[in-house]
C-alpha cells in the first residue's frame, strides 16, 4: 500500500504541474514549493526546537491558530512554523501580522524532500487541523520523536478509514497520531469505532477564533456610510446561487442595502456585469459617490469579510448551493447576524447546530432563500431573535483551545 501512496503522490504531483499551466491559483503553488526548503534553511538552525502547524487552507490557519497562540504563550522559547498546501492560505496570511517565524507551502509528500525538509530543524510538536493527513509526512516526524496532534479533527461516514480498503490509512493514524481533539462527539465515536483510541472531544477552535474577531476594531471604511438608515444584507464568499439571491432581493426591494464579497475576486467583472451600477470598493475613496441611490457595493478586496460581518444585518454565505463545501458561517454568527445558506453542507455540523438554536436556516433553492431574506426584513423582532440567537450560539461554545493546550505537554 505504501508503494500505491507513492504512486498517488507522484500522479497528484504530475497533474498539478499540468493544471498550472492554465490555473493561476495552480502555478502559485507550484512555484511556492522551491523556495519552502530555502526559507526554513535561512530561519532555523538544525538545533531549533519548533511547533510546527499544518494548515490546509485558510479555513484551517484560522482554525488552528487559537491553539497555536497559546502554544507560544506556553513555550515562549520555541520557534514557530506553519505550511500550508493550498495557495489560498499562503497568499492571504503571509501579507498580515502573524506570529511565525517561517511560513510556508508544505512541500510535496515524497519521502526525498520531506526527509530533507524536516531535517532542517527539530519538530518537538506538530498538529495538523481538521483532517490534512500527509503520511510520509506523518512518519518521518514520528521516527524523530516529533509529538504529533490533530486538533478540532472531524470524521465522517464517506471517509476511507470506514471502508474495506481503508485498513492502511487507519494503520498509518494509528501508529503516528499521538492524540486527536475532536470537534464532536460523532466524530470521536467514528474514530473510536476503527481503533483510533488516543482521543478526547474538545469542540471546534473555531469558535475560539470568532470570539477572538468579536473583539477587535471592525471598522471598514465608507461602510457605514453606504449603509445608511437601511437593512444591510452581506453575501460573504459568494458563489452564482447567492449571487442570485442578491438579484432577487434587489428586484422585490429598494430597502435593503447589498454587500457582496465574493469567493473569488475573479467573480468581480461578472458580478459588475450583472449590477451594471453598483459600486466597487475600490473605487469609492477617488470616486466619492453619493451613496443615498446606490443598492448594491462590490468587494473587490481581500482580507475584508469577517470585519464586514459586524455590519450584517442578515448573512448570506456561499458554498452551500453545491458540493463545493459551505464556507464560514460563525464568523457572521458571532457578530448576530442570521445567517442564511444551502442545504448541501455535510462536512459542516455547526450548521445543523445553527439551525438547530435557531440562529441559521438553510434553504434548498435560491428562491426560498431569497423570499426568507425579504421575511426577516419586514419582521424585525423575528430578525433580532435570530440574530440573538446566533451570537448566544457562539458565545456558549467551550473554549476548545484551553482544553486542548492543557492536555499537551512538552517536557
Amino acid at each position: 500500500m505504501n508503494f500505491l501512496y507513492n504512486i498517488f503522490v507522484n500522479l497528484l504531483i504530475f497533474g498539478m504541474k499540468v493544471f498550472s499551466l492554465f490555473d493561476e491559483k495552480t502555478r502559485k503553488g507550484i512555484d511556492g514549493r522551491r523556495h519552502s526548503l530555502d526559507l526554513v534553511k535561512s530561519a532555523f538552525t538544525k538545533s531549533d526546537k519548533v511547533i510546527w502547524m499544518h494548515a490546509a487552507s485558510l479555513g484551517e490557519y484560522e482554525q488552528g491558530l487559537p491553539v497555536l497562540e497559546k502554544l507560544k504563550e506556553k513555550f515562549p522559547n520555541y520557534k514557530i512554523l506553519v505550511t500550508f498546501f493550498s495557495p489560498s492560505g499562503y497568499e492571504n496570511v503571509i501579507k498580515k501580522k502573524h506570529i511565525a517565524d517561517v511560513i510556508c507551502y508544505l512541500p510535496f509528500d515524497r519521502k526525498k524532500n520531506i526527509e530533507e525538509f524536516t531535517s532542517q530543524f527539530t519538530t518537538e510538536l506538530f498538529f495538523t487541523v481538521k483532517y490534512d493527513y500527509w503520511y510520509n509526512l506523518l512518519n518521518t516526524l514520528k521516527e524523530h520523536h516529533a509529538k504529533i496532534y490533530v486538533i478540532s479533527a472531524l470524521f465522517y461516514d464517506s471517509q476511507a478509514y470506514f471502508t474495506s480498503y481503508g485498513k492502511w490509512f487507519v494503520k498509518q493514524l494509528q501508529k503516528n497520531i499521538d492524540w486527536f481533539f475532536h470537534q464532536t462527539q460523532r466524530s470521536y465515536v467514528l474514530a473510536k469505532s476503527v481503533g483510533l483510541t488516543e482521543a478526547s472531544v474538545t469542540g471546534d477552535t473555531r469558535f475560539d477564533r470568532v470570539k477572538q474577531l468579536r473583539e477587535r476594531d471592525n471598522h471598514v471604511d465608507f461602510i457605514k456610510d453606504f449603509i445608511g438608515n437601511e437593512k444591510a444584507v452581506v453575501f460573504g464568499s459568494s458563489w452564482q446561487a447567492e449571487e442570485k439571491i442578491a438579484v432577487l432581493i434587489s428586484e422585490k426591494t429598494n430597502d435593503a442595502k447589498i454587500i457582496i464579497a465574493p469567493h473569488d475576486l475573479k467573480r468581480v467583472h461578472h458580478l459588475k456585469q450583472t449590477f451594471p451600477d453598483a459600486l466597487l470598493y475600490s473605487e469609492i475613496e477617488k470616486s466619492r459617490p453619493s451613496f443615498k441611490n446606490q443598492e448594491v457595493l462590490i468587494i473587490d478586496s481581500i482580507g475584508l469579510l469577517s470585519k464586514l460581518y459586524s455590519y450584517a444585518d442578515i448573512a448570506v454565505v456561499g458554498g452551500g448551493f453545491h458540493d463545493a463545501g459551505l464556507h464560514n458561517i460563525l464568523e457572521a454568527a458571532a457578530f448576530g447576524a442570521p445567517v442564511i445558506f444551502g442545504n448541501q453542507y455535510k462536512k459542516n455540523p455547526e450548521a445543523d447546530h445553527l439551525i438547530a438554536e435557531e440562529g441559521g436556516k438553510s434553504f434548498e433553492n435560491e428562491h426560498l432563500a431569497a423570499d426568507f431574506v425579504l421575511y426577516l426584513m419586514n419582521n424585525p423582532e423575528i430578525l433580532d431573535e435570530m440574530g440573538q440567537n446566533a451570537e448566544q450560539f457562539i458565545l456558549s461554545q467551550p473554549e476548545a483551545s484551553d482544553l486542548i493546550v492543557e492536555k499537551i505537554n512538552l517536557s
